[in-house]
C-alpha cells in the first residue's frame, strides 16, 4: 500500500473494479486524480483510500494501476488526503470483487464508498465531490449518482449506427431513482447491509436499485433513496455494433430477471432477515450455493413466454417512447422503434438462455478504447478553484456541445 499517513482514518473509501483493462486503467485513474474531492477533503483535514480490485486479470492492469499509485503518492498536490492499494485477485468475479471491497478491505471508519470500473472517465472536476456532497446534503438519499455520456457523443462526424446509440441513449437518461454500475456513491453503512449472490449473473446495479429503493424490501418503492448529482458526470465507450448492443440488452434482461426474482423471494422473508439482508444471503449462499438458481427454475417454469420475465417487458419502453415521441415526434421515432425491437429480441433471447440454464458465460465486448485523457496545466488545476469541465478533457474539441446535450 502506498500510504502518505498511515495514521490517517479514511472518510471516504473508493474502490475501482478492474479486469483486464491496461489500456483504459491508466487514464481512469488520471481522471480520479483531477478530482476537487482530494482538494476538498485536504481542506477538511480528512483523508480517503483508493483501492484498485483487479480481478482475474491476464494483462497489465495490476502493474499500471500500481504505476498510476507510486506516480501520484509522490507528486499529487494533495497527497496528503489519499492512501493507495492495488489488490490482484485471481477470482474473476466482479460480485466478489464488489463484496470483498464493502465487507472487508474498506476501512471500517468510511462513512462514504464509491464505486467505480476500471474503463470509465470521470469528466467533471467537480464529480465525485458533488455526488459526495448530494448525500451529505440529504439524509434520506443513500446513493448518489451521476450522468453516464457515451463517448461517441464528443465525434464531429457519426456513423448512422452511432446516431441511433446516441438517440435510443437520449430515451435512457438518467432518472431519479435509477443507477448505474459504473459509479456510484453510497452510504457505507447500506452497503454493508447488502450481499452480492453469484448467480446474480454480474448485473448488481439492478439488485442493488431494487432493495435500496424498497429499504431492503421493508417498506413502499421511494426513488428519493436514489438521488442524481448536478454537475457529474462520467464518459464511457458505447456499444455500436448489432452484435454488442444485443447481447449487452440480453444481459440487462437476465438481470432484471434474476433482481426481480430475487426481491420478490426477499418480501416473504421475516423482517428481521430482510434488515440484516447481508447475513442473510450469505448464509442462504453458503448452505446452498444453488439457491438462487432453484428460484429462477422455479420462476421460468411460471413463465411461458418471454414478456413474462419480469413486468412491464413489452410496456416499458413503449411507453418511455411515446413519452418522448410526444415531444420530439419526427426526430426520435427511427430510434424509438428500434429500441423498442431491441428490447424485445433481447428478452426474448434471454428467456432461451435462462431456459436453457446460461446465466454467466457471457463473450464480454472490448471497452478499452476510452480517448486518451491528456492533463492540461495539471498543477493549477487542483491547486486553484476547479476549471470548467470543458478546460479538463484535452482533445474533446466539442464537450461543451455535448453539455448542452
Amino acid at each position: 500500500m502506498t500510504n502518505t499517513d498511515p495514521t490517517a482514518k479514511p472518510h471516504i473509501s473508493i474502490g475501482i473494479i478492474a479486469r483486464n483493462q491496461e489500456n483504459a486503467i491508466g487514464p481512469a485513474l488520471k481522471s480520479l486524480f483531477q478530482q476537487s474531492l482530494l482538494k476538498e477533503l485536504s481542506r477538511s483535514n480528512l483523508t480517503c483510500e483508493i483501492l484498485c480490485l483487479a480481478n482475474g486479470c491476464t494483462d497489465r492492469t495490476p502493474e499500471i494501476a500500481e504505476e498510476e499509485f507510486a506516480e501520484e503518492t509522490s507528486r499529487h498536490p494533495f497527497r496528503q488526503a489519499f492512501q493507495c492499494q492495488t489488490l490482484d485477485i485471481n477470482e474473476r468475479s466482479k460480485l466478489s470483487a464488489w463484496n470483498l471491497f464493502v465487507h472487508k478491505l474498506a476501512a471500517r471508519e468510511s462513512q462514504f464508498l464509491f464505486l467505480m470500473d476500471g474503463d470509465i472517465l470521470i469528466r467533471h472536476p467537480q464529480t465525485l465531490w458533488n455526488m459526495y456532497s448530494t448525500l451529505v446534503e440529504n439524509p434520506k438519499a443513500s446513493i448518489a449518482t451521476d450522468q453516464p455520456i457515451k463517448n461517441i457523443s464528443l465525434k464531429e462526424l457519426k456513423s448512422w449506427r452511432e446516431r441511433i446509440a446516441l438517440a435510443t441513449s437520449e430515451m435512457a437518461d438518467t432518472i431519479q431513482g435509477k443507477i448505474t454500475g459504473q459509479l456510484y456513491c453510497i452510504r457505507a453503512d447500506v452497503a454493508r447491509q447488502l450481499y452480492l449472490p453469484q448467480d446474480l449473473a454480474g448485473l448488481d446495479d439492478s439488485f442493488i436499485e431494487s432493495v435500496v429503493d424498497t429499504d431492503f424490501s421493508t417498506g413502499r418503492p421511494a426513488p428519493s433513496r436514489i438521488v442524481t448529482a448536478e454537475n457529474a458526470s462520467h464518459l464511457f465507450e458505447a456499444y455500436t455494433s448489432v452484435a454488442e448492443v444485443l447481447n449487452n440488452q440480453e444481459r440487462h434482461a437476465i438481470g432484471k430477471t434474476i433482481a426481480y426474482v430475487l426481491i420478490e423471494h426477499l418480501k416473504h422473508l421475516p423482517r428481521e432477515q430482510r434488515s440484516d439482508l447481508a447475513r442473510t444471503l450469505r448464509e442462504k449462499e453458503q448452505s446452498d450455493p444453488r439457491w438462487l438458481r432453484r428460484l429462477i427454475d422455479e420462476h421460468l417454469r411460471n413463465a411461458r413466454f418471454f414478456w413474462q420475465l419480469f413486468p412491464d417487458v413489452l410496456r416499458c419502453r413503449a411507453k418511455r417512447g411515446y413519452r418522448i415521441l410526444t415531444f420530439k415526434k419526427a426526430t426520435h421515432f427511427p430510434a424509438a422503434f428500434v429500441r423498442l425491437l431491441v428490447t424485445w429480441i433481447a428478452c426474448a433471447r434471454a428467456f432461451r438462455h435462462l431456459k436453457g440454464g446460461q446465466m454467466h458465460d457471457w463473450t464480454e465486448a472490448s471497452r478499452d478504447k476510452i480517448p486518451s485523457l491528456e492533463l492540461v496545466g495539471r498543477g493549477e488545476q487542483l491547486s486553484q478553484t476547479a476549471a470548467p469541465a470543458g478546460e479538463q478533457l484535452k482533445g474533446f474539441s466539442n464537450i461543451k456541445a455535448c453539455e448542452a446535450k
